[in-house]
């Protein structure tokens, strides 16, 4: 079926929409999609979510576009396809409700063909529900934030996310592949079909292999037709050779049985194309993870699905840049914590080169928060999973499924074995070429109050858990799993490797400031194939589970709880908005944790940070997601001459650090825990320079310096590109800095600043990456935090010229111009992403 991109000019208004009536008395904004209809409202301390939503507050959002359907579609079947809407949804169409769709997260298909009016204008309302507190752990948004797409196609058709190619082997200079292609048949006799299945390379025309064959569809019915494709010479996909193909089904139907004797003339015809990439993977307890043959060791990270400022809106520019910036530390791999991810961001790591341990679900039948998707589990969790397998399982990037994360059935509960292999069989069903997995996590909850007696003495230690209560009760659990995801739980690796010699593990979600003498064991041992750090980009929500502090008073309670007490069970408090938790900030910033990790991984970069002088001598607690409040600054007015630490990150063999030329010392790289690759000075405090200098064999490796700079004196605006396409979905990111007059950025310029944007973009978001702020994104107000901020821009849809201008407090304010240039809808030359699967643009 033709996929239509319908994202522009709908009309939103906030409260539910039942009626026409309804609709003239509030006239409403108008948005393109996608869109976050919570990023825009203002944060309240009396939120229900509390630090779980970010202190944001849902509600019960409308969208209502009308959409012209033309005349000579009336013979054909005509639907709306959404890749997620949160949640709780309702679709309607000329007043007549169509369809509904509880999960947020899930992509779904509404079939409007018996309801639209053909050759007239008809009227699309949606109607989204985010109010049903509390309805997650973590920022959802609300709304139509991945946008809408409108389908056509003949009576004879392929079903949506029908085509499934999988490669069976790849030897002897081919890739034998298998094709599947589902046929729904929606006239009242039944039919014959042509199928057929083509490759090229992506981004080419040129057929490289093509096979098909004809099947029978009954009235309807769907059929699955099954094609067998050999590919000569075929580059395979990995993180480092995103190789991809474009799959090409046609479907021709030739009539009935006596009218294709009669002649083959095909009497109408479908098309559906799809991403795939050549690969192949296998994972033992004795080779590990293998990605064709190779093995491979995941260097991962978990990720929420916000985008910072932008909110839930997901839009390609934004998931390729997050998968860039991660590709540039290290990574390798991203969990979809905990949730089917974006269509968008699949594809920027197909393209890309990312690989995808991709994720279902949070909740089964037992809920974490009272208005969770638990409360709809029963009856669409099968709905909703093959939904996910099936519009994913042709990507390259996703390399492993996982049925949940930290569910509360993993000790058995509401009859967990059972539906944990249930689940685990339907995804093998749907796709049988990739490893299941669940992220497990120690036995805190989950258990019966009778087991549950005693079990505070069994949680993680340095020891490692007391007893094997663990691996006993989780064992049913585990039974269709072909990896066993650990949250939390390295020091079982080896001790269940004996109970479990067969077992793949995997460290499916892991504290940031622990990697440094993780991941030497992640690499020794075959078993285990990797680790995921929590998190790897700073998301919206469970805010400020990274924090740290720093007090006097050994006997604080804070300090006896090593830590917990910063992250009571109320959460953190208001304005507490990021979960400050990871190797990125919002806005795309390198944080220490993320430079450690870089380091661990093998950058011989040296990395050099500083702890105020205000927390010299104190005693560090933080959560357990927490990292030193270590930045990169030597700016400390009115702390001359008091002590103050320096950290170095180095996977050298020595570092020397010298303050204004001299040298305060030169010490070997420490290697034990806590913090291998690590090396502390401490100093007084002297306005100036700082160098710290790694040293290899007696030679320098690398170098890093910090300057006391002087006071804020401009503004310069960064933007990572210059032009973007009149598409209505691209996006500008133009980073701010508050700098000196020699052009060092001021770490502790916190100024306020403002955007305006003129011509034919929006600011899409504006804001820093302060996790403790009441700044709303939208309005173009904020303040710097450490002498950075951002500016995002979408385009409009038309071609034009785009002026942002920055202002702050005291400073002279800049403007930088943009161009929007081609439109998709009439460039035919300018391929976009995201729009494998025939789409188009909808004049109106």
């Amino acid at each position: 079926m033709e996929n239509i991109c319908i994202d522009d000019k709908w009309i939103f208004r906030r409260g539910f929409v039942d009626s026409l009536g309804m609709l003239n008395e509030d006239p409403g904004v108008e948005v393109n999609l996608p869109h976050d209809g919570m990023i825009g409202t203002e944060v309240e301390a009396a939120a229900p979510a509390k630090s779980d939503s970010g202190y944001f507050v849902g509600g019960l959002t409308n969208y209502t576009k009308y959409v012209d359907i033309p005349k000579e579609w009336e013979n054909e079947s005509v639907g709306l396809k959404f890749d997620g809407a949160m949640m709780n949804v309702t679709v309607d169409i000329n007043g007549c409700k169509v369809g509904s769709q509880h999960y947020g997260y899930a992509p779904f298909y509404v079939d409007l063909t018996d309801y639209v009016t053909f050759g007239e204008t008809n009227r699309i309302t949606i109607n989204c529900n985010t109010s049903m507190y509390v309805n997650s752990r973590w920022y959802t948004g609300s709304g139509l934030y991945r946008g809408v797409m409108l389908c056509h196609g003949p009576k004879v058709n392929i079903v949506p996310d029908g085509v499934f190619v999988r490669t069976k082997e790849v030897s002897d200079g081919y890739a034998f592949l298998e094709a599947e292609v589902e046929i729904r048949n929606s006239t009242t006799e039944n039919r014959l079909a042509k199928v057929t299945v083509s490759i090229c390379e992506e981004g080419s025309d040129d057929v490289l292999s093509s096979s098909g064959r004809v099947i029978q569809i009954n009235a309807g019915k769907v059929q699955k037709a099954d094609i067998a494709i050999n590919l000569k010479d075929p580059k395979l996909w990995d993180v480092e050779h995103p190789n991809l193909y474009k799959v090409i089904a046609r479907v021709e139907s030739i009539g009935t049985y006596r009218t294709h004797i009669i002649s083959e003339k095909a009497e109408a015809f479908d098309i559906s194309e799809t991403l795939f990439g050549v690969r192949t993977i296998t994972a033992d307890a004795l080779r590990g993870l293998r990605i064709n043959g190779e093995t491979v060791k995941l260097k991962g990270g978990c990720l929420h699905h916000d985008n910072g400022l932008l909110g839930a809106v997901s839009l390609y520019e934004a998931e390729a840049r997050k998968v860039k910036k991660l590709k540039e530390t290290g990574f390798n791999a991203i969990r979809t914590a905990h949730n089917p991810p974006s269509a968008a961001l699949v594809e920027a790591c197909d393209r890309l080169g990312m690989y995808i341990f991709d994720e279902a679900f949070d909740a089964w039948g037992i809920a974490k928060r009272g208005g969770d998707y638990s409360q709809f589990f029963d009856n669409d969790w099968e709905k909703d999973l093959t939904a996910f397998i099936r519009r994913d399982r042709n990507h390259p990037s996703v390399i492993i499924w996982s049925t949940g994360n930290e569910i509360p059935e993993r000790g058995g509960l509401n009859d967990g074995y059972a539906i944990a292999t249930k689940l685990a069989d339907t995804i093998k069903k749907l796709d049988g070429t990739r490893p299941v997995s669940n992220g497990i996590c120690s036995l805190w909850s989950g258990l019966d109050d009778e087991l549950m007696k005693g079990q505070s003495q069994m949680q993680n230690s340095s020891e490692g858990l007391i007893n094997t209560s663990w691996e006993t009760i989780t064992e049913p659990f585990t039974n269709g799993l072909d990896i066993v995801g650990y949250n939390y739980m390295e020091e079982l690796y080896e001790r269940d490797h004996e109970l479990f010699p067969e077992r793949v593990m995997l460290g499916s979600e892991n504290f940031p400031k622990e990697i440094g003498f993780r991941w030497p064991l992640v690499e020794r041992l075959p078993y285990v194939i990797g680790d995921f750090t929590w998190t790897a980009w700073d998301y919206l929500g469970e805010a400020g589970i990274g924090k740290a502090a720093y007090i006097e008073d050994e006997n604080d309670p804070v300090v006896k709880s090593n830590g917990w007490a910063l992250m009571p069970s109320a959460g953190s408090p208001y304005p507490w908005r990021c979960a400050n938790d990871a190797d990125y900030d919002i806005l795309g910033h390198l944080m220490p944790q993320g430079a450690y990790r870089s380091v661990v991984w093998g950058n011989e970069k040296t990395y050099l940070f500083t702890l105020h002088p205000e927390y010299f001598g104190k005693i560090e607690v933080m959560t357990m997601w927490g990292f030193p409040a270590i930045t990169p600054t030597w700016n400390y007015k009115g702390w001359e001459n008091k002590p103050v630490r320096l950290v170095v990150f180095s996977k050298a063999e020595e570092v020397e650090v010298f303050v204004n030329g001299k040298s305060i010392g030169r010490k070997p790289v420490n290697m034990e825990r806590p913090m291998p690759n690590s090396a502390y000075f401490d100093t007084e405090y002297a306005p100036g320079k700082v160098e710290a200098v790694s040293y290899a064999g007696g030679k320098e490796v690398s170098r890093d310096i910090l300057v006391t700079t002087g006071e804020p004196a401009r503004i310069r605006l960064i933007p990572e590109k210059k032009t973007a396409k009149a598409d209505g979905h691209d996006l500008i990111y133009v980073g701010i800095e508050i700098t000196d007059n020699e052009g060092n950025v001021v770490p502790c310029g916190e100024l306020k600043i403002n955007a305006e944007v003129s011509g034919c973009a929006v600011l899409a978001g504006f804001g820093s990456g302060n996790p403790k702020t009441e700044d709303n994104y939208t309005d173009g107000e904020s303040e710097s935090f450490r002498g950075r901020a951002m500016a995002i821009l979408r385009s409009g849809y038309s071609k034009g010229k785009v002026i942002l201008k920055v202002s702050a407090d005291g400073l002279d304010s800049v403007q930088e111009d943009f161009e929007l240039d081609s439109q998709y809808k009439n460039d035919s030359d300018d391929i976009p992403q995201f729009t494998i699967g025939n789409m188009a643009y909808l004049d109106q």
